[in-house]
């Protein structure tokens, strides 16, 4: 397993590094090899012009079809795309971020919508998927799986890259992906806010309650 680095800007003022990080075997077994990029001083990057909601229709975690645009509508959303087994990138973002939101009040909770859609969709099953999501704090979280053509095409279209997963001579399996999270506002539905992977839970704590509310954090 690998974690590396894929060169890519935003429409922002300042260039961001995106994140990916390779999967080996199935069960996990290797030790991966950390490679990311530096948070800037503030976590949340505001983009210029908003990203628009990917019309994503997929599955849950309880074999139930999900509709993004119509269950996130006019709430604060994050999404992020990534897979379970990730050896080390996934996991900290989705527990820094289930970590934050318990920091929230029960309203703010109750209005914060947190999707994870995976990049793996062969090896994500829905059952999978809920075990993995509960075990890193997550039980909050919406996750998604189904066809790879329609994951890459929603993550293409809001400029995350994700690369088809591949299996290796030695029978291990790369997944790329950038590992960004965008931070949807309720007031127009439009993805405003970018975080890198060196986003902690006390900056996600800090910027959550306005993202909440559709104001830049």
């Amino acid at each position: 397993m690998r974690t590396r680095i894929l060169g890519a800007a935003l429409a922002t003022a300042a260039a961001l590094t995106l994140t990916a990080c390779g999967g080996g075997s199935d069960d996990g077994g290797d030790k991966p090899l950390a490679d990311v990029s530096a948070a800037p001083k503030k976590a949340a990057i505001t983009l210029d012009t908003p990203k628009t909601k990917p019309d994503l229709v997929l599955t849950d975690t309880n074999d139930k079809k999900y509709e993004l645009v119509n269950a996130t509508k006019g709430r604060p959303l994050l999404l992020y795309f990534g897979y379970t087994y990730c050896p080390d990138v996934c996991s900290t973002v989705v527990a820094d971020i289930a970590a934050a939101e318990k920091t929230l009040s029960a309203e703010d909770r109750e209005k914060l919508q947190v999707v994870f859609v995976t990049t793996d969709p062969e090896r994500d099953t829905p059952k999978r998927m809920r075990e993995w999501l509960d075990a890193q704090g997550g039980q909050d979280v919406v996750g998604l799986t189904g066809d790879f053509a329609t994951i890459q095409a929603a993550a293409k279209g809001i400029g995350i890259f994700v690369e088809k997963p591949k299996k290796e001579k030695d029978g291990s399996i790369t997944v790329s992906h950038g590992a960004e999270v965008v931070g949807f506002s309720p007031k127009d539905d439009g993805g405003h806010w970018i975080y890198t992977t060196e986003t902690t839970k006390d900056q996600y704590s800090k910027d959550l309650p306005k993202i909440i509310k559709g104001e830049n954090p």
